[in-house]
């Protein structure tokens, strides 16, 4: 009985008490004034700015996730849905050169968790943000044309970019890393406030083990085994 008991305190703790991050405090704390201030007012007044604060809550949500720790996988960055999977030239400021690479795109909506992991572990050569527009980010162009922030992780399986795109309402790309520093696969490394995309750009010989429309979970995720010995697979890339 007494381990029923602690089951069920530990599904609770896990589903509903789900930790949140501390970029979050701010907004938390303003929205949780407004709800006060309008509830002196009348209580039918803060009805929607209390469904905006659980919202807020929600947004910033910080969960622990279980990251697959064998050599050469490479994890998703993001929750979301694998929006893209193509062969594209990478954006220049990453300086990884003028040759199509393998890029998987996860679009994270507003209700998505919005803390990015690293995919892979390695050492950031190279970080680049770049000033843009703020389209849709399910947009192909956005990986051309929206603001973003880009980072390159190098370890013995080759140069992998990691880019974090702002959206049609997302106003703010945050990292907490930099050049030179080692990052561990499923590492925190930023988040970008509401709504937005994450692309990853593999070296050669990389094959996706994700579809088009699938969705992904941050941290945990495996978009593709860099160590694996297997035939390569026919997959239909846009």
């Amino acid at each position: 009985m007494r381990g029923e008991s602690m089951s069920i305190v530990d599904s609770i703790r896990t589903t509903v008490l789900v930790p949140v991050h501390r970029e979050g405090y701010p907004f938390i704390a303003i929205a949780g004034v407004g709800t006060l201030l309008l509830l002196w007012w009348g209580a039918w007044l803060a009805w929607p700015m209390l469904v905006l604060t659980v919202w807020v809550i929600f947004f910033f949500r910080d969960p622990v996730r279980v990251t697959p720790s064998r050599d050469g996988l490479v994890i998703s960055p993001a929750d979301g849905r694998i929006s893209l999977i193509s062969r594209v030239t990478p954006p220049v400021e990453l300086g990884l050169g003028t040759s199509p690479m393998l890029r998987v795109s996860i679009f994270m909506s507003v209700f998505d968790c919005h803390v990015n992991r690293a995919p892979i572990g390695g050492t950031i050569e190279k970080m680049a943000y770049r000033p843009g527009k703020f389209v849709n980010a399910d947009l192909d162009k956005a990986s051309e044309d929206n603001e973003r922030n880009g980072l390159v992780i190098r370890n013995s399986y080759g140069a992998f970019g990691v880019v974090q795109i702002a959206g049609l309402i997302a106003r703010r790309i945050v990292w907490w890393v930099g050049e030179g520093q080692p990052l561990a696969a499923g590492e925190r490394f930023g988040m970008i406030r509401f709504g937005s995309r994450v692309d990853v750009y593999f070296p050669e010989g990389a094959q996706p083990l994700v579809a088009e429309g699938q969705r992904a979970v941050a941290g945990e995720t495996v978009l593709a085994d860099m160590a694996s010995d297997e035939p390569q697979r026919t997959v239909r890339i846009g």
